[in-house]
């Protein structure tokens, strides 16, 4: 059914009187921040993602639980050296570390898939590369923060454990260079565990699967060095230098091994150590190949994206 023809000529008159009303967009004219900065703001993000900053309550509960289960038997054990009038700290630096190094990899492996797996579940990773950022500033960025989290986590027990000797009384020499090998080996564990666990998280979009993995591969690793360790001690209970090569089984070991080595720490022949020159080359050469292997094929699997 067809519109009378006055209808038509009004409907005609009003669409040729349409009126184009300027609402104010405007072309940005701005400072162009470019791609450094783009890298930077995604590292601060993530950095304060691993602590749950920014987002529910409930995503802060564990890192702050794990950072106060590391700092609370620095204190103790500070107390204890203070009240028995000792000359040097029950537990040094770096074993701190590996004493507790279980609650550095429950960090990592909580921590881990909220930096790499949440942006592959929710499909949001194109939406970077749409911006100035490339993949390997991705990659990058994500890397560092992860890195940052970890030495962090482990500087602030070893803080509290250099800061409660000096003011104890405890010698100052002797604490000021044990608690740069801490820190030395802070950063390895941090560097190591992170390649390691980011890896692994950016093979799955699923975090749990990302927790079980990480967990799975440190600690189970962790447990055969210890049994081939066990199984390779000598008659009587020897400890044989060629046992100490069971650390090239997991990252823990390893670096705790290299450390104690590094830095005249294996006093005790039970203690984790490089076997000599040779060991001390090893095990730095596999840490270093861990670390460039792992990184590159991070790389490698956000090319594909």
């Amino acid at each position: 059914m067809s519109l009378p023809p006055e209808a038509t000529a009004h409907r005609t008159a009003a669409a040729d009187s349409g009126v184009i009303h300027n609402i104010g967009y405007r072309s940005y004219q701005g400072p162009r921040l470019g791609r450094s900065y783009a890298t930077r703001s995604l590292f601060v993000q993530s950095l304060r993602a691993a602590y749950g900053l920014g987002r529910s309550g409930k995503s802060k509960v564990l890192p702050m639980l794990v950072l106060g289960v590391l700092g609370a038997p620095a204190l103790v054990i500070v107390a204890l050296a203070i009240l028995q009038h000792s000359k040097q700290l029950p537990l040094d630096y770096p074993q701190y570390l590996s004493a507790f190094s279980l609650f550095v990899v429950i960090f990592l492996a909580a921590q881990a898939p909220v930096l790499m797996s949440r942006d592959l579940r929710h499909q949001t990773v194109p939406l970077y590369f749409s911006r100035p950022i490339t993949r390997s500033d991705y990659v990058r960025a994500k890397f560092g923060a992860m890195v940052a989290a970890m030495m962090l986590l482990m500087t602030v027990p070893l803080v509290v454990l250099y800061v409660g000797s000096i003011l104890g009384g405890l010698p100052f020499g002797h604490n000021t260079g044990h608690f740069l090998y801490g820190l030395v080996a802070a950063a390895l564990y941090a560097v190591l565990y992170s390649a390691l666990g980011l890896l692994i998280a950016a093979s799955t979009p699923r975090r749990g699967f990302g927790v079980a993995a990480i967990m799975g591969v440190l600690v189970v690793s962790s447990i055969i060095a210890g049994i081939v360790f066990n199984l390779s001690v000598g008659s009587g209970g020897q400890v044989l230098d060629s046992a100490q090569w069971s650390a090239v089984l997991s990252p823990s070991t390893l670096v705790d091994g290299l450390v104690n080595q590094i830095f005249g720490l294996a006093e005790n022949p039970n203690t984790t150590h490089a076997p000599g020159a040779l060991g001390v080359v090893v095990f730095a050469a596999e840490i270093a190949v861990l670390v460039v292997g792992s990184y590159w094929l991070m790389l490698s699997r956000y090319r594909k994206i």
